[in-house]
């Protein structure tokens, strides 16, 4: 299932990329705020494609099948750790902009469930992005 899934990625990104791994570590944590409410609205498929299309530079119908591969990856992985560990290349300001297109699938429906808001606290802390910047993203998305 993993060879896959790098398959189907090494076609938008090529496998010697340093991408790579965190380019599929991030469509899966995105996946997983999408499920993380178990209830994957199409709002947030919506949000995760256009996260996909400016983090790849991909048309749009490549953007939704690299979402569906996330999907896949996500159903067969054991917790969060599988897709965060491979991000350890990540610089600081990737990092926190991966916790704001976490808040942003999270919001897309309109309402956020406290399933996912755990969920994008625990990506954080494992990721190592600090709680002011946790907040700070979280305050950019949804002011309210």
């Amino acid at each position: 299932m993993i060879a896959n899934i790098k398959r189907f990625l090494n076609t938008i990104v090529p496998a010697k990329s340093p991408e790579f791994d965190s380019t599929l570590a991030i469509v899966c944590l995105l996946c997983e705020v999408c499920i993380a409410d178990e209830n994957a609205s199409e709002e947030e498929k919506a949000a995760i494609v256009n996260t996909l299309q400016k983090l790849t530079h991909v048309e749009q119908d490549k953007a939704e099948e690299l979402f569906n591969v996330g999907m896949e990856a996500v159903k067969t992985s054991n917790s969060v750790f599988d897709f965060t560990s491979q991000l350890a290349d990540l610089d600081n300001p990737s990092r926190i902009a991966l916790i704001k297109s976490m808040w942003e699938v999270a919001y897309a429906d309109g309402h956020l469930d406290k399933m996912e808001e755990a969920l994008i606290r625990k990506v954080a802390a494992l990721i190592y992005v600090n709680h002011s910047e946790f907040i700070r993203t979280k305050l950019e998305v949804n002011p309210a």
